[in-house]
């Protein structure tokens, strides 16, 4: 079982390298970090090939892996924040807004689990079923988020493409 899903990687690794690392990317923002986060998780998926269960979800099982090494990286770049007690309540809580007008910022600056299920649906193309197996969310769970997330980039275009 081991040499067939070593066969299996070795072809899938090969052949989707610059997906991962567009995914990656999406969310590091940083060319060498990005690669880094691939490399971490090929070899973390190398050591556990024998977790994959289904060789036909190798996609979806090795996204999990990379969102999360791409997600540890976030946690351990954070750095905090002091804000003058003046700037605390100055409005809503709504999401951030984002540093400029492009939809990538604008995805960035959506929470986490909202902007993952964009990433993967629109810049990988997967299923939303396929979503739900990387993120671990039920199926409802990453339809509300794929929801939500586009009205959200829905309200924040508004007025900015109008001609």
């Amino acid at each position: 079982m081991t040499k067939k899903h070593e066969a299996l990687l070795t072809g899938y690794f090969g052949a989707e390298q610059e997906s991962f690392y567009r995914l990656a990317y999406s969310y590091l923002k940083n060319r060498e970090e990005a690669l880094d986060a691939v490399q971490t998780a090929v070899c973390r998926a190398w050591e556990r090939q024998d977790h994959l269960r289904e060789p036909e979800a190798v996609r979806s099982w090795f996204y999990r892996i990379l969102i999360n090494v791409c997600t540890d990286l976030l946690r351990q770049r954070k750095r905090v924040t002091y804000v003058p007690l003046e700037d605390l309540d100055t409005g809503g809580y709504e999401d951030p807004p984002p540093a400029d007008e492009s939809l990538a910022a604008r995805v960035d600056a959506l929470p986490m689990e909202i902007s993952t299920v964009i990433r993967l649906r629109f810049y990988e193309e997967l299923s939303l079923k396929e979503i739900s197996a990387v993120t671990g969310a039920p199926l409802s769970t990453v339809k509300t988020r794929l929801y939500t997330g586009l009205k959200k980039l829905r309200v924040s275009l508004e007025g900015v493409y109008d001609t």
